[in-house]
């Protein structure tokens, strides 16, 4: 009866979701018309892409809280979509209207199962943040501590389901196309499905804090890096409940350099990568907060990926190839690691990656862009079908945002060097080979 009652909301959202792509299609036709007149072809490309962006951008936001999840889960696959795509995307804000206080009582109390007065001595009514999945409420334990707590919006879950539905159907008559098929447009839409989804059961980011928090529980430089924790027994499935972090965001912090935050931002990805195989996918200045004592705090993990071996070989020898390798090795990855589809123009790429690399080399490598270099390579591989595997793609976008912070807060500092330095004792644990290289002897000491 329950699902019955469903099916007129269900009806509506199916027709709300035609609406806008019949109307974001009519809108797209008549604006790549218009760039034929307007742009030379130099330019034409480009204004496409922002084009394409902005008609995201405004469907998504028309959609509601899954899309506009969706949306940045999309901002970091540069594999996927053009740098003027991924622009438009990161501006998707989700910041909705918060619901009422009286429903925020109602979910902690059925989910932990104790009157709210019990569980905390303070629960303020007005949220610090409030977004399309979950709101944060600053409160205090009984025995004093200052905490956050998070919880999910009330049938959030039950509207991720039901549009994943929507689209997955969508993308299987997709597929039925063999030239769509060839882009596998079902087993991209279920990976970012699959990341909305997990961020509506608190209990995997409580998990991935714990895991985060052994993972950092070593000595000397890590120490300055540190995760909110989280109290046990004030935790389920709907409600999260941690630390209340104080200090600056990355981004708000005054002028002037900031060498030893901007070192925590670059080894703590390091690490993520490296050494754990457990990356934080969408670490932005926004999730990292600097304290009094310079120590930088990472909060909102419930977007992480374990990185399987074999992904975290296929990374290390990509950044091998980029931070000390040849034109060639970097050729010989593409055809062993990534995935492309038949037919694939060899020669003509090998060309491509020689005049790209010879352009790399060309810059200094201290100012060099860690962002447009993998973008230029995500372009390349774009035009030749030949894409990383996703985990590979959340690391290259990791890997982006820890040196534009870096570029903000040291702007003078060379990370390809940082970047080969860390990696060294990496390839000789694992007995890789290390290039003979002057950036690798430089790294080598």
């Amino acid at each position: 009866m329950r699902r019955l009652l469903r099916w007129p909301g269900n009806v509506v959202h199916f027709l709300h979701l035609l609406l806008v792509l019949v109307l974001g299609g009519l809108l797209y036709l008549f604006g790549r018309l218009g760039t034929l007149f307007i742009f030379p072809k130099s330019r034409r490309v480009r204004a496409v892409g922002r084009l394409r962006g902005w008609l995201l951008v405004q469907g998504m936001t028309s959609l509601g809280a899954t899309f506009i999840k969706m949306g940045q889960v999309m901002s970091t696959r540069p594999d996927l979509f053009s740098p003027e795509v991924i622009a438009k995307l990161r501006h998707l804000q989700d910041r909705l209207p918060p619901f009422s206080f009286a429903k925020v009582k109602q979910v902690i109390e059925a989910e932990l199962g104790k009157p709210v007065r019990e569980l905390y001595a303070e629960l303020d009514e007005r949220p610090v943040a409030a977004a399309s999945v979950a709101q944060v409420h600053r409160a205090r334990l009984h025995d004093g501590r200052e905490v956050a707590v998070k919880v999910l919006r009330p049938d959030v879950r039950r509207q991720v389901e039901r549009d994943a539905g929507i689209l997955l159907f969508g993308a299987r008559v997709l597929a039925l196309h063999p030239r769509a098929r060839m882009s596998d447009p079902v087993g991209h839409l279920r990976h970012f499905v699959d990341a909305i989804h997990d961020q509506t059961d608190l209990r995997i980011e409580a998990g991935n804090y714990r895991r985060f928090h052994a993972n950092f529980a070593g000595a000397s430089w890590q120490e300055r890096v540190t995760f909110p924790e989280v109290i046990e027994s004030h935790c389920g499935e709907r409600v999260l409940t941690m630390e209340f972090v104080r200090g600056t965001k990355v981004d708000a912090l005054p002028p002037g350099r900031h060498s030893k935050v901007a070192e925590s931002v670059r080894l703590a990805m390091f690490k993520m990568c490296f050494d754990d195989g457990f990356l934080h996918a969408d670490l932005h200045p926004g999730n990292m907060f600097v304290r009094d004592d310079d120590r930088l705090v990472i909060i909102d993990v419930g977007l992480c990926k374990l990185l399987q071996e074999d992904v975290l070989i296929q990374f290390i020898d990509m950044t091998k190839c980029l931070s000390m390798g040849k034109p060639d090795d970097l050729v010989d990855h593409l055809r062993r690691f990534h995935v492309y589809l038949d037919g694939v123009d060899w020669d003509s790429l090998r060309k491509d990656v020689d005049e790209f690399a010879t352009r790399f080399r060309a810059q200094d490598i201290g100012q060099l862009d860690y962002g447009v270099l993998i973008n230029d390579m995500f372009a390349l591989g774009r035009r030749y079908h030949v894409r990383p595997v996703t985990d590979m793609t959340l690391i290259f976008v990791g890997m982006i945002t820890a040196q534009g912070i870096g570029k903000q807060l040291e702007p003078d500092v060379n990370v390809f060097n940082e970047l080969a330095r860390y990696i060294m004792p990496v390839l000789m644990r694992r007995n890789e080979r290390i290039p003979d290289t002057d950036e690798a002897r430089a790294a080598r000491g």
